[in-house]
């Protein structure tokens, strides 16, 4: 999967079927708030999308803070992700 960074935008953007995808975010200081999904409803690829999305924190040594209810509940589906969390943070 390609994702792109449009820092412009502040969103990660893909495609899905022909459609752009993305998760917008914004930053204050070493974490990322993840605050929304726009462009699909389809579980599967959005799993995906945030596998790499967290990965890409790692990458940057970064903190993520689920705003996002469907990122809240991927990162309590899939605990290996949990040291992501800044410390105080519970899903």
């Amino acid at each position: 999967m390609e994702i792109k960074d449009n820092t412009f935008a502040r969103q990660f953007e893909t495609t899905f079927n022909g459609e752009m995808v993305s998760v917008e975010y914004s930053f204050q200081e070493k974490k990322i708030f993840l605050t929304r999904i726009n462009g699909t409803e389809d579980e599967a690829f959005i799993t995906d999308l945030l596998k790499n999305i967290m990965e890409i924190a790692y990458e940057r040594k970064l903190k993520v803070v689920p705003v996002f209810p469907k990122v809240a509940a991927f990162m309590r589906k899939h605990p290996t992700y949990r040291d992501l969390l800044p410390p105080g943070i519970r899903i």
